[in-house]
């Protein structure tokens, strides 16, 4: 199937990490012109060699999300590299481990300007180009605790929700415009942030890791975590031409193991 999305500019954050690089090779198997956003240069660089040695064209672009001085700068610069973004994936890091209670009003701050604001303030400043062309697609990674709370993750599943909001009403606002804006959710994907969650779990209650993904494993149907080339490939559709009609939703990429309907 041709997704219609050879030559779009697509704009991915956080693409040096294991979801976000995954979307940006996937995106860019299908002939997208990729820029990797991460604030570790280094990682973005990686993500940027591997999508150069499938024959795909990208470049490297150092982005602290936390500082919203530097967005029309960075948009600049992807502008006169390659012209206007189509295609934009929010893919943002998430907090530390937390309750929802007794957290410092500067975390809750800090956070919120780095996965929240810094989201918005950046699809405002890409907008403009995508009314022009008549055509955009606005993907925004958040995660499973937005359907289904995660315990001690209390900062992410209030900031990650109030995404969900602003994109569903993001959506109503540009659809007319051919824009479309939709949530992609993972379940549990294969990744360091995954790992690192395990880890954090089994040196709370005192278990090994292995027990705690051994457990996460089989509260999941599919009976397994999923593979980030998994979760590329369905944000790949998700922004393809073929997708056109999908706006307003929340895509799961979870394996089954989000219990709700």
């Amino acid at each position: 199937m041709d997704l219609g999305i050879s030559g779009k500019i697509a704009l991915v954050l956080g693409a040096g990490g294991g979801l976000g690089g995954a979307i940006a090779r996937s995106l860019a198997r299908e002939g997208a012109i990729i820029v990797v956003a991460d604030l570790d240069s280094e990682a973005a660089d990686r993500t940027v060699s591997e999508i150069r040695k499938i024959g795909g064209k990208s470049e490297a672009l150092r982005w602290d999300l936390s500082e919203l001085a530097v967005i029309d700068a960075n948009v600049s610069k992807i502008e006169q590299l390659f012209g206007s973004v189509d295609i934009l994936v929010n893919n943002t890091g998430g907090p530390p481990p937390t309750s929802a209670s007794d957290q410092a009003a500067e975390l809750w701050t800090k956070h919120f300007q780095s996965m929240v604001l810094s989201v918005i303030k950046l699809t405002d400043r890409i907008l403009p180009g995508m009314r022009e062309k008549g055509w955009g697609r606005i993907v925004t990674s958040t995660s499973s605790g937005v359907v289904s709370p995660i315990p001690n993750l209390g900062v992410s599943n209030a900031l990650r929700l109030s995404l969900v909001g602003w994109s569903k009403t993001l959506a109503r606002e540009v659809g007319r415009d051919g824009i479309t804006s939709n949530i992609i959710l993972p379940g549990r994907i294969a990744t360091t942030r995954i790992q690192f969650l395990d880890e954090q779990k089994a040196k709370r209650e005192g278990r090994s890791v292995e027990d705690v993904s051994s457990e996460s494993t089989a509260s999941i149907p599919i009976g397994r975590y999923g593979n980030p080339d998994e979760y590329g490939d369905a944000v790949s559709f998700l922004v393809s031409a073929r997708a056109s009609y999908i706006t307003g939703s929340i895509i799961r990429v979870d394996g089954g193991l989000i219990t709700s309907i």
